[in-house]
């Protein structure tokens, strides 16, 4: 398979010089970028004109949810913060199906393609005893066939109310099921390939929702088999009270005395992190999913992103789940990143190539790829092109066109989107699947789901919990 994407006005590289080159093609030979330049033959490729238009890296997601698509925008937990969210969407996805995990990952991953992003995770951590043993497996179908590169964490939770912590006893596992099921799923979906289309990694869940011998056990397992390992951590201050009270530590001591840092660990959220926590993770090379969209939405914090790049910690984007998000936008996440740190902590602390960067390079270093993030002969030819002759990008495109992908425009502007060399969205539509059965398929199951809820436990999902206008 060959392609030839001919006379793009701008390539942006993300090499370590920023260069952006102007009027070159990319040529692609199955799945690496084979030469950057201009004039190269088009023999034997298929031929995207690029005129007009901007290509770059893909970009990364390190953290999701993806089944909860299923919630967005649920009235009951619009204006939640984290626990009191979790407690009541759990009682409606304690009735999800295997139909729904497909539903919901067909519907996040469609969105995170068409807003740039060409690899994601997951953490898929939702096992109703009920259910059947293969709910995980729908996320690997569906990620098929969008044909987006997928490196999904079998998560898991074990510890229920029964036991002190917060989900329902019916969605959590047992552990031994827990482990002979990551067992199963490394072997029969990890490839260990660089650019191996199917990764796995282990994620129990959080400090909250598993017990310590979990925590070690799915480290052993993981380091045996050569994958990663990740899980929540520090992301509000309910968390950090908990471990207090549960374990007499913070939360990263929690982990970190468990034997969970090291380069082949990242963290989700970790917006309350100390300068020593920052330091262990840059010295030790224990990633983290930076979630500012989530951070905000659930109003738990600006996680001190900054002061971790000046340390070396590598730091990704992730939208996290979709309802508490509410969008798999991984453009908007960009821009998310560039407007909270600058509240945070001054307008220059975070530039649009900063933020640009953290989402493709930053991402690809969490998750251990070292192949993408970079548009360069012998890369990965995972790779987004997008139209600057818009209104939203008039101008902006004309004094900085890497600057006006991150301050300007839409976030669902990607024309062309190819990963492992492979066109997968195609004049701005998914080129796999057709986008209306993504659609009503996601919609039936959530509809479906939501009164199957409401029918068992009577709680009106559907009416907002008004809080009050003025403090008392």
């Amino acid at each position: 398979m060959s392609l030839l994407v001919r006379n793009l006005d701008h390539v942006v590289t993300l090499d370590d010089q920023g260069t952006v080159l102007k009027n070159v093609d990319i040529r692609v030979d199955g799945n690496r970028i084979t030469a950057i330049g201009k004039g190269l033959s088009a023999e034997g490729a298929d031929v995207i004109d690029g005129s007009g238009r901007i290509a770059l890296p893909g970009m990364v997601n390190t953290h999701h949810h993806l089944f909860q698509s299923l919630t967005r925008c649920v009235p009951a937990v619009q204006d939640e913060e984290l626990f009191g969210w979790l407690t009541t969407l759990y009682t409606i996805w304690q009735d999800l199906t295997p139909e729904g995990v497909y539903a919901g990952t067909l519907l996040g991953l469609a969105e995170l393609l068409l807003t740039g992003c060409t690899t994601s995770t997951d953490m898929y951590y939702l096992f109703p005893r009920s259910g059947p043993p293969d709910m995980f497996d729908q996320q690997i179908r569906a990620a098929n066939d969008l044909g987006i590169r997928f490196h999904p964490t079998r998560g898991s939770m074990s510890m229920g109310k029964s036991q002190g912590g917060l989900p329902p006893d019916d969605v959590c596992q047992d552990e031994d099921v827990i482990m002979a099921d990551c067992e199963r799923i490394i072997k029969q979906y990890h490839d260990p390939d660089p650019l191996g289309m199917v990764k796995i990694a282990l994620a129990p869940c959080a400090p909250f929702t598993v017990t310590q011998q979990l925590m070690k056990d799915s480290v052993t397992l993981a380091r045996r088999n050569g994958v990663r390992l990740h899980t929540h951590l520090a992301e509000t201050k309910d968390e950090e009270v908990y471990c207090q009270e549960r374990y007499g530590c913070r939360p990263f001591e929690f982990v970190e005395r468990l034997g969970w840092v090291g380069s082949d660990v990242w963290f989700a959220h970790a917006v309350y992190l100390n300068q020593r926590e920052i330091d262990t993770c840059g010295k030790t090379g224990t990633g983290i999913a930076h979630c500012p969209v989530s951070n905000m939405r659930l109003g738990s914090g600006i996680a001190p992103i900054p002061e971790m790049l000046a340390a070396g910690v590598p730091v990704g984007l992730g939208v996290d789940g979709s309802s508490s998000n509410d969008s798999g936008d991984m453009l908007g996440e960009v821009r998310a990143c560039l407007l909270s740190h600058r509240i945070r902590t001054g307008v220059k602390s975070m530039t649009a190539e900063r933020a640009l960067r953290v989402g493709i390079q930053g991402g690809a270093r969490v998750l251990g790829y070292s192949d993408i993030g970079t548009l360069a002969p012998g890369k990965a030819a995972d790779f987004i092109v997008v139209n600057l002759n818009q209104i939203g990008y008039a101008c902006a495109s004309v004094h900085d066109p890497v600057a006006a992908l991150v301050m300007t425009g839409d976030s669902h502007v990607v024309e062309t989107s190819v990963v492992n060399g492979r066109v997968v969205v195609k004049d701005g539509r998914l080129a796999l699947i057709p986008e209306d059965r993504v659609i009503s398929l996601a919609n039936r199951v959530a509809s479906e789901m939501l009164q199957k809820a409401h029918k068992r436990t009577g709680i009106d999902y559907w009416k907002r919990r008004e809080a009050p206008l003025h403090a008392s």
